[in-house]
């Protein structure tokens, strides 16, 4: 038996909706796209977001050229900086400063005397863990005119001691002492040369009893205080 055939209302609105189906799909095309347009475009700006604030904590907040500056601490100046170039990076993880085109410090004691002055090629300071690193051509005179030259010094302000484990060598004005090793307080006054390579008497002649027994020693106190060698024997007497 043949279906009955549809009523001539029923044909009429099966074509209306084929066309209103025909003309929805591209304009849902066009949403889609714009959709996945917002959605990529809204992915780039996190990323370059993201990147900017990168950039932004690898870059240094301060540059300031032709240093000249004291620095104080409790209201008492304690120190002295010259520099051509002094970058501050307070976003870095630990922040510090640079000094990459080399650096002058001088340490005021609480007379404002000069207690030590301070120059090499290279100079970073953690203001977190308050340490100087001093690389390249490290120079540091005392107050008491004693000269010391190393390509490495650590300075930590906390602890007050300044200290390396390279090559350094040490000019008092009777003798030049070399080793490797070292370590101080701030004042340089007070410091101990882990390995001694060489003890050398500015008076040629002067019998060199000390620095023959210290030569083949581990390490060597040095006071300034009565311009005395500490040098353990041997057999580990004083």
């Amino acid at each position: 038996m043949m279906p009955p055939p549809m009523p001539m209302d029923a044909n009429r609105h099966n074509r209306r909706a084929a066309r209103h189906s025909r003309a929805c799909c591209p304009v849902l095309a066009v949403l889609l796209l714009a959709v996945s347009f917002a959605a990529g475009s809204c992915s780039k700006n996190k990323q370059l977001v993201t990147d900017a604030v990168v950039e932004r904590d690898s870059m240094s907040v301060m540059t300031t050229h032709g240093v000249n500056s004291l620095i104080s601490d409790s209201g008492i100046i304690r120190y002295k900086i010259l520099a051509d170039e002094w970058l501050v990076y307070d976003k870095r993880n630990p922040p510090y400063w640079a000094f990459e085109r080399g650096v002058y410090l001088e340490k005021f004691d609480t007379l404002h005397r000069v207690e030590a002055r301070i120059k090499a090629d290279t100079a970073y300071y953690n203001t977190d863990a308050e340490i100087w690193t001093l690389r390249g051509n490290v120079h540091i005179e005392s107050l008491k005119g004693e000269r010391f030259d190393t390509q490495l010094m650590y300075w930590n302000q906390k602890t007050q001691r300044v200290y390396s484990d390279r090559y350094i060598r040490i000019e008092q004005p009777e003798r030049t002492i070399t080793g490797y090793g070292f370590d101080s307080n701030q004042q340089m006054t007070e410091y101990v040369i882990r390995n001694i390579t060489g003890i050398f008497y500015v008076d040629e002649s002067e019998e060199d009893t000390v620095g023959s027994e210290a030569k083949g020693d581990t390490a060597m106190a040095v006071s300034r205080r009565d311009s005395a060698i500490v040098a353990p024997s041997a057999s580990g007497g004083g």
